[in-house]
């Protein structure tokens, strides 16, 4: 990788770019989900679903394919977003045992000393309070679907009544239409809950795909040869998902996690049960009839699971569509980044699973779209490899902020100029730390180039991984020590040993 260049102290060349609008800086609206995958957006792929409103901000801008994470994580993911920092610098490594260290520099702390609004909306995950942020209201932990509780900047935690993602849409319109000072900028971070686990949809989505059959992934049946790391990782569809809690079938009271049905379904109001019970209570007699094993359970759960997946993610997009309709109606839209992004991706039964956390390109890989400001006229796709440490020096450079030199992301700006950098990262690094824990993945780090990957796991492991991308796509095959392989190999471990020095991780944790 080439040495990094920064953007100039204060980025008037950038604001100039934006014609009229230099003497007012763009707004920023981040819009971010849990667990969204590209397979589930219509814009990156058609199989399964359509999302006409996220799709809005790709055809209005710029649609990124090759988005990646660094860390595939709730928590971890966020915190590099925030910090534009990889894990191991900004201190939030896992969910289990890390809290986030409010006191560090973040993204909206820039804005705040260069004057924009700054405010949070939604899932938070770092196991601290924010700061930074002159308005928020959080959801605690992971969040409830159904009359989900809030924690409001004021010190009270409260319970509202409704759907989460409709909440979280309606929070972020009132402080956009009545609470903010319309005389200065703002970054606004709407922050979903959706579509993470359990996938729980609204009531006037529950009877969607009912109809439909998915086709199941070519690895669905994966046996895991040569790849011992990922046969030992619990989040196989067949073998790991819950038929109660994660199927909703809430006669199943033997199933693991049966004890967490009532923390979720038992959400619900009396309206919102009874229709929840007219489309789930047949699903649950017709699973009791069929007796299913094996092969025919596994592909049944699938199905299942695809289904209340994409009735969660319908929800999301039409609120993505509300909020892109007020921007538009309030003369907002010309002048306002939109950025649309997941904190992660996720498995839609490849190699039969669901969860992320692994390195392999379903998990890695993360939609990201923006609409830009008037004045920016890239439109199309962006192949350049970018990860999400680049967010938080992109919105400062937008906001004429001098991106700080500890941050290790790279600015997007020059891309979403039409610039093409000479000097572009050509690999990413990746590094993920949460074992053991929940699903049992082993910790690993490795880096992605256009064509290879390379894989380290460790810990209570010794195992390398290598994989060709373009021969592969699956990742299939593991190559590490295969002959007629030793020259890719060894430039893939320069690449490894070059991130390693220049992210300056210590492999301590």
């Amino acid at each position: 990788m080439k040495p990094k260049i920064r953007p100039a102290a204060l980025s008037a060349m950038v604001l100039a770019a934006l014609g009229a609008n230099a003497r007012q800086r763009p707004n920023i609206v981040f819009i971010m989900t849990d667990d969204h995958t590209m397979q589930a957006m219509s814009a990156y792929d058609t199989r399964f679903t359509e999302t006409p409103n996220l799709d809005r901000i790709a055809a209005d801008g710029v649609r990124f394919t090759r988005s990646f994470v660094a860390n595939s994580l709730s928590g971890p993911s966020r915190a590099c977003m925030l910090t534009g920092k990889h894990s191991h610098k900004n201190g939030f490594t896992n969910n289990e045992h890390s809290v986030f260290d409010g006191s560090q520099p973040t993204f909206p702390k820039y804005l705040q000393k260069a004057g924009y609004q700054t405010a949070l909306i939604g899932k938070w995950h770092l196991q601290s309070l924010p700061t930074g942020f002159d308005h928020w209201e959080i959801l605690p932990g992971q969040g409830s679907y159904y009359q989900p509780a809030f924690i409001r900047q004021q010190g009270d935690t409260i319970r509202r009544e409704g759907y989460v993602t409709n909440l979280i849409t309606d929070l972020s319109l009132d402080w956009l239409k009545n609470q903010r000072d319309k005389e200065k900028p703002f970054c606004l971070l709407i922050h979903h809950k959706a579509i993470h686990r359990n996938w729980m949809a609204d009531t006037c989505h529950l009877a969607l795909y009912e109809d439909r059959t998915f086709e199941l992934p070519a690895n669905f049946g994966d046996t895991y040869e040569g790849r011992p790391a990922a046969e030992a990782a619990e989040m196989r569809i067949d073998r790991d998902m819950d038929l109660a809690y994660d199927l909703k079938l809430e006669d199943q009271t033997d199933a693991p996690l049966a004890d967490l049905v009532p923390y979720t379904m038992g959400r619900m109001n009396p309206d919102q049960r009874r229709k929840w019970d007219a489309v789930y209570g047949p699903i649950i007699a017709e699973f009791d009839s069929l007796h299913l094993e094996g092969k025919e359970l596994a592909e049944w759960k699938y199905q299942r699971y695809m289904r209340d997946y994409l009735k969660t993610v319908k929800s999301l997009d039409e609120n993505v569509g509300r909020v892109l309709d007020y921007l538009e109606k309030e003369g907002l839209a010309d002048n306002t980044l939109v950025v649309y992004c997941s904190d992660q991706g996720f498995y839609m039964g490849e190699h039969g699973w669901f969860d992320k956390r692994f390195m392999y390109e379903e998990s890695l890989l993360t939609p990201l779209v923006m609409k830009l400001p008037e004045g920016m006229s890239r439109r199309g796709d962006i192949d350049e490899m970018v990860q999400n440490i680049d967010y938080a020096p992109t919105f400062l450079e937008l906001a004429g902020v001098e991106v700080p030199e500890d941050m290790q992301g790279e600015s997007l700006v020059p891309l979403l100029k039409g610039e093409k950098p000479e000097n572009w990262r050509d690999y990413v690094y990746y590094h993920y730390y949460e074992y053991p824990a929940e699903h049992a993945v082993k910790r690993h780090y490795g880096v992605r180039t256009d064509r290879y990957k390379l894989m380290h796991f460790y810990n209570d492991i010794d195992r390398w991984e290598l994989y060709d991308l373009q021969t592969d796509p699956q990742e299939m095959h593991n190559l590490y020590g295969q002959p007629g392989m030793e020259e890719v190999q060894a430039q893939m471990h320069r690449r490894l040993d070059e991130a390693l020095k220049r992210y300056d991780d210590p492999l301590s944790e």
